[in-house]
């Protein structure tokens, strides 16, 4: 298995913080949000983890990851959130550029989460025949509006997933963590050649459920999907009182 981190957004809803700092490099506690998700990643039984970024921050990355073993960065060539690829198709070019051929453990780039993520790759071993998504129970109507929205039947199998309803008709949110099977990996192309929407990755995987076997991994503890400042203040509080560090009323980046 292979890991595969998505950060080349552009964050635009967090400028100016990101104008010259791309969002999964910005500090919480003093380290990258990116630290934390890497080492949850290997602490998975990870190997290889390759991170996928736009050419604006690429030279950051790279600087980022000198001298970590294992975790190899690629630059996607796009500039702009107007030609960014998009979530699916930085997949792709990743899958390409590195020759991936192996299961993939995919996560987005600005993800806090509290389980360990062999949680989930050990549900999806004990499946065997299908790939998987990460999964918790949201009451918030307003926040399912911004998320994946799943049913599941007795086996926990996906029998239903709407990307960002207008009216969510469940309470079980999809969350950007994935085990793609690889034999399903080549469909991320076939995807894309019919002419999806190449951005948000949920979109890819609702289409994948109508198509080969999608089990859902319920988790339970603290997520934050950092999109605003309210919720990066609240990811830095958080890992600031894990490291004995005082809280802070505005987020800095020192």
């Amino acid at each position: 298995m292979k890991g595969l981190v998505l950060a080349a957004g552009y964050a635009t809803r967090l400028r100016p913080l990101t104008e010259h700092t791309a969002k999964p490099l910005l500090p919480l506690a003093g380290r990258p949000m990116l630290d934390y998700l890497v080492e949850a990643i290997q602490a998975a039984g990870v190997g290889e983890v390759h991170v996928v970024t736009n050419s604006r921050f690429a030279r950051d990355f790279e600087r980022w990851a000198g001298g970590r073993n294992g975790v190899f960065v690629h630059d996607d060539g796009t500039w702009t959130n107007e030609d960014r690829l998009g979530a699916v198709g930085d997949i792709q070019f990743t899958v390409e550029r590195a020759e991936l051929e192996d299961d993939l453990l995919i996560v987005a780039g600005d993800n806090l989460f509290e389980f360990d993520l062999r949680e989930i790759v050990d549900f999806w071993r004990a499946k065997d025949d299908g790939s998987a998504i990460a999964v918790r129970e949201v009451d918030d109507r307003q926040l399912l509006r911004q998320y994946s929205v799943l049913d599941v039947d007795a086996g926990e199998r996906v029998t239903s997933f709407v990307e960002k309803p207008d009216e969510p008709q469940g309470t079980l949110a999809g969350v950007a963590i994935y085990v793609l099977h690889r034999e399903h990996v080549p469909l991320v192309r076939r995807y894309l050649e019919e002419g999806n929407v190449p951005d948000q990755p949920g979109r890819f995987f609702a289409w994948l459920s109508t198509r080969a076997p999608l089990y859902a991994y319920r988790f339970t503890g603290d997520w934050l999907d950092i999109g605003d400042r309210e919720q990066l203040l609240e990811a830095d509080n958080r890992m600031r009182k894990r490291a004995g560090l005082p809280a802070r009323a505005e987020y800095a980046l020192s």
